[in-house]
C-alpha cells in the first residue's frame, strides 16, 4: 500500500515542522478457537497483512492531538494527558488514550509486563490515524490501534517494553478504560504476528508458538458482513459472565482446562440449559483449537477446514453469538465448490467470517457468496484475500 498521502495527510492537520514518523500494526483474524481467551483456553489466530496506519510526533507540552481518516467527522480530539479520563466524546480516540494512560499510571498494574514502572515523562503527541481494517468488522481494529499507539510511545519515549508487553496493556486498557472484558488473543496475535505463521497460544500461560499457514493449493478469504458491532454494545460481556457462572458449578480451574469428556461428566452439576450450553462451547471449542493445529501440522487442510465448520454450529447453536447476516455468508460459502471451511470469527453479532476457499475457486466464491448475501440480507458483503503478516513495526522512508 502506497502511504506517502499519510503524512501529507498529516502536516495538513497538524503542521509540517519536524516531519511524522511512520508506524503500521496489523490487524488479526482468528482461524478457530472463538470466546476461549477468556475462558482459559486455546486460540490459533494470525496477525493480517492489512491494519493500521499512525504517523506521530512528540510535543513539547502535556497536549495530545488526535485524528483519524476513518472518523473525519469527529475531526482533532485534544486532550490534556495530566487529566485523561474515559469520555463518550472522545468515541474512538479511547482506544488510543486508555493505552497512553496506562503508560502513564498502571503499569504497576499489569500483570505480566517486564517493565511495571509507570512512565512519568511522556509528553505530549500529535497523532493521525488511518486503518485498511473494516471497522467493526471482528479484525481486531480496536485491538490494532491499541497495540499501534503502544509500539508508537514505546518508540518515541523510549519506554523499556516488548511487545508481549504491549499486548498485556493493551488488553488491560480496554479492560479497564473501555470497560470490555475481552481476553488476550486480539492484542497478542497483533503484537505477536509472524509473517505467514500463525499462532497458537495458551490463553491460561500464554506459552505459544508459531505454526507455519501452509494452506496448500488453498487460502484464506474474509468476508465482511457491513453489520459493524461494538464490543461493549454487544453480548460479548454476557457471554463472558455466564461462563464464569456455569464454572462455579464445575471443579476445574478454568473451562479451557476441561476435556470434552470431563465436561459430559460434569454438566449435571450446572442447573441451567443456558449456561450448559455456553460452557459446551467453550469446552469443545478449545479441543477443536487443539485438533485444528494437529491437522495444520500433518497437513491435513481437509480436516482443519471441518473443524472450522463444526466452529461456526457451535458458536451459532450453543453460544448464540452469530445472527441472520453471519449465519448467511457462512451458509452461502458452504454451498460453494472449492470451500473447505467457514465460520464467523471474532465477537459475533456482526463482523466477519473466515473462510478457506482453493485458489482457482476464489473469483466464482466471491462472485456467489456475494449474490447469495445481498439477496438474503439486502445490502452488499466486502471480501479480502489476506495473508499472515509481521507484527507492529516503523515504516522507514
Amino acid at each position: 500500500m502506497r502511504t506517502d498521502f499519510l503524512k501529507a495527510e498529516f502536516e495538513a492537520k497538524f503542521g509540517t515542522y519536524p516531519q511524522g514518523r511512520l508506524f503500521f500494526a496489523p490487524g488479526r483474524v482468528n482461524l478457530i478457537g472463538e470466546h476461549t481467551d477468556y475462558n482459559g483456553g486455546h486460540v490459533f489466530p494470525c496477525a493480517l497483512d492489512i491494519g493500521t496506519y499512525g504517523v506521530a510526533r512528540k510535543r513539547d507540552d502535556k497536549s495530545c492531538r488526535l485524528y483519524s481518516m476513518n472518523f473525519p467527522e469527529t475531526g482533532i480530539i485534544e486532550v490534556d494527558i495530566s487529566a485523561i479520563e474515559q469520555s463518550d466524546e472522545y468515541k474512538w480516540a479511547n482506544y488510543p488514550l486508555g493505552v497512553l494512560k496506562t503508560f502513564m499510571c498502571d503499569l504497576d498494574k499489569v500483570q505480566g509486563v517486564s517493565n511495571a514502572t509507570p512512565v512519568s515523562d511522556i509528553t505530549g503527541f500529535d497523532l493521525l490515524l488511518y486503518g485498511n481494517i473494516p471497522n467493526g468488522s471482528g479484525l481486531s481494529s480496536s485491538a490494532s490501534v491499541e497495540v499501534l499507539t503502544g509500539f508508537i510511545i514505546k518508540t518515541l519515549f523510549d519506554v523499556e517494553v516488548d511487545n508481549k508487553d504491549l499486548s498485556l496493556i493493551g488488553q488491560y486498557s480496554e479492560n479497564h478504560f473501555n470497560g470490555v472484558n475481552c481476553g488476550i488473543m486480539d492484542q497478542f496475535a497483533i503484537a505477536m504476528g509472524k509473517k505467514d505463521h500463525a499462532i497458537f497460544l495458551d490463553t491460561a500461560t500464554l506459552k505459544y508458538e508459531y505454526a507455519p499457514l501452509d494452506l496448500g493449493d488453498s487460502t484464506l478469504v474474509i468476508g465482511c458482513t457491513n453489520k459493524q458491532r461494538g464490543l461493549a454494545d454487544s453480548a460479548y460481556n454476557e457471554r463472558s459472565s455466564e461462563c464464569e457462572k456455569a464454572l462455579q458449578y464445575l471443579e476445574a480451574t478454568s473451562l479451557g482446562a476441561l476435556t470434552p469428556e470431563q465436561f459430559e461428566n460434569l454438566k449435571e452439576r450446572i442447573p441451567d440449559e443456558i449456561l450448559i450450553k455456553r460452557a459446551r462451547h467453550a469446552v469443545c471449542e478449545n479441543d477443536r483449537t487443539m485438533r485444528a493445529l494437529n491437522s495444520l501440522k500433518q497437513g491435513d487442510i481437509a480436516a482443519f477446514g471441518n473443524l472450522m465448520n463444526e466452529s461456526h454450529i457451535s458458536l451459532r447453536d450453543d453460544y448464540e453469538v452469530t445472527g441472520a447476516e453471519l449465519d448467511a455468508i457462512v451458509e452461502a460459502a458452504w454451498q460453494q465448490p472449492g470451500v473447505l471451511g467457514a465460520r464467523m470469527t471474532g465477537a459475533g453479532f456482526g463482523g466477519c467470517s473466515i473462510n478457506l476457499v482453493e485458489k482457482d475457486a476464489v473469483e466464482a466464491f466471491i462472485e456467489n457468496v456475494g449474490k447469495i448475501y445481498r439477496e438474503k440480507i439486502g445490502y452488499m458483503a466486502d471480501f479480502y484475500v489476506v495473508n499472515a503478516g509481521d507484527g507492529p513495526r516503523e515504516i522507514e522512508d
